[in-house]
C-alpha cells in the first residue's frame, strides 16, 4: 500500500511528533511504501534510511488557498491509499482515505494579542470549520490524551471509537550537556517553549516577583526564541517585563540542546503555567532530565504528569508562587518529585506511539 504522510510541520514546535513517528515507522514497516510531504525549506531536514520511504516537496502554507487547491491537486496526483495528516489543516475537499492527528483544540479556544490578531482570529474562525470537518471525514482521528479526546467528542460529535489516544513521549538528547554560563552558580526556575498568551507567562513572571520577597536571588529563565515570526510573543513579553522593571528575569533567546539539557539538570524547578495544553511535552522532558516539575492543574496536565508534579491554579499568582516555594524551599519534596518525575516520564514511549499509529493505518487499509 502507498501511504502519504503530511509532514509539513516537521521543523516546527510540533515537529518532534512527526520526526519521532517517521523514525520508528521506518523500523516497524518494511512492506508499505511511504511518501513524506514536507515544505521546500525542509527538504533535507529528515533523510529516510528505509528504501520504502521517500521525501517529496509540498510547499503549501497552512490555512491558505494554495493548501485547498494546489495541495489538493498534488494529493490527487499521488493517489495514495491513505494520507496521514499530522495536523488538522488540510484540503477539505480531499476525498481519499485519511487519518488526522489533532494535538489539541487550543487554536479554537485562545485569544491572541499580537498585532496580527485579525489574521489569528480569521484562522480561528476557519479552524472551527476545518477541525469539525476533518474529524468527521477522517477514518480515524489520533489524539495524545483522553482530555483531548473528550474535548473533540464534545466539539465535533463524532463516534468515540473513531478517536484513538496515542500518547506522545519525551527522550533525552544523546548530546553532551554544555554549560549555560549565565546561570552558573545561580538558583533559578525555568520555562521552555513558546510564549503565546495561553502559555500564561506574564502570570509566571509576576509569581516570580512575589518569590523574590523570600528568595531575593532567585532567577527566572525563560527559554525560547525572541526573534523572527516564532519569537514575537516572547519579544512582546520581554518588552513588557522590562518596562515594568521586573528583576532577575532572563529571556535567553534560542538555546542549543546541549545547553538546554544543562539548564534542565541544574534548575531548582521547571514551571509549566499554561492555561491549556493537549499533552504538555516540556514537563516530561524536564522530568527526564531530573528537574522537579511545578505545573498548572488545568486540561490534560494532571492526566499526563500524575503524582509526579506539584500543581497550582494558573489564574492565581499567589498560589503559583506558593507551589513553587513548596518545592524550592523543601529539598525532600524536590527530591521526591525528581524521582517520581523520572519514573513517570519513562511510562511514555515514542515507539509505542508509532506502533499504535501503524496499527491504525493497518486497520483503515484492511491489512
Amino acid at each position: 500500500m502507498h501511504i502519504a504522510i503530511d509532514a509539513r510541520i516537521i521543523n516546527s514546535s510540533t515537529g518532534r511528533y512527526v520526526e519521532r513517528l517517521l523514525h520508528y515507522l521506518e523500523k516497524i514497516d518494511r512492506t508499505n511504501r511511504y511518501t513524506v510531504l514536507v515544505r521546500k525549506k525542509d527538504e533535507a531536514f529528515w533523510v529516510p534510511s528505509n528504501p520504502n520511504f521517500s521525501v517529496k516537496v509540498a510547499d503549501f502554507d497552512n490555512y491558505s488557498m494554495a493548501e485547498q487547491t494546489g495541495y489538493l491537486r498534488l494529493l490527487q496526483k499521488l493517489s495514495p491509499d491513505l494520507v496521514h495528516f499530522c495536523m488538522p489543516q488540510q484540503p477539505v475537499l480531499y476525498g481519499g482515505k485519511a487519518i488526522t492527528t489533532i494535538h489539541d483544540l487550543t487554536l479554537l479556544n485562545t485569544y491572541n494579542s499580537d498585532k496580527n490578531w485579525f489574521i489569528f482570529h480569521f484562522k480561528q474562525f476557519v479552524g472551527r470549520f476545518v477541525f469539525r470537518h476533518v474529524a468527521r471525514k477522517s477514518e480515524v482521528v489520533l489524539v495524545p490524551t483522553e482530555y483531548v479526546k473528550a474535548s473533540l467528542l464534545s466539539f465535533a460529535h463524532v463516534p468515540s471509537e473513531k478517536v484513538v489516544v496515542t500518547p506522545e513521549a519525551a527522550d533525552i538528547s544523546e548530546l553532551t550537556p554544555a554549560t549555560y554560563q549565565p546561570m552558573v552558580g545561580r538558583d533559578y526556575i525555568m520555562y521552555v517553549g513558546s510564549q503565546s498568551d495561553y502559555k500564561n507567562i506574564k502570570r509566571l513572571i509576576r509569581a516570580h516577583q512575589l518569590l523574590l520577597k523570600t528568595h531575593p536571588d532567585l532567577q527566572l529563565v525563560l527559554v525560547g526564541k525572541t526573534d523572527g515570526k516564532n519569537g514575537l510573543s516572547a519579544a512582546r513579553n520581554k518588552a513588557w517585563s522590562e518596562a515594568a522593571g521586573h528583576q532577575n528575569v532572563t529571556f535567553t533567546g534560542f538555546v542549543p540542546d546541549e545547553q538546554l539539557a544543562w539548564l534542565f539538570t541544574h534548575a531548582k524547578a521547571y514551571v509549566f503555567p499554561s492555561l491549556m495544553e493537549g499533552f504538555g511535552l516540556p514537563g516530561l522532558e524536564a522530568m527526564l532530565h531530573g528537574a522537579p516539575v511545578v505545573s498548572s492543574n488545568t486540561t490534560c496536565l494532571p492526566e499526563v504528569y500524575g503524582d509526579a508534579a506539584e500543581y497550582f491554579d494558573p489564574t492565581n499568582e499567589s498560589a503559583m508562587a506558593g507551589a513553587i516555594d513548596g518545592v524550592i524551599s523543601n529539598p525532600e519534596n524536590a527530591e521526591t518529585l525528581r524521582k517520581k518525575g523520572y519514573e513517570r516520564a519513562k511510562l511514555y514511549s515514542w515507539q509505542r506511539m508509532a506502533e499504535q499509529t501503524h496499527a491504525a493505518y493497518q486497520k483503515v487499509l484492511g491489512l
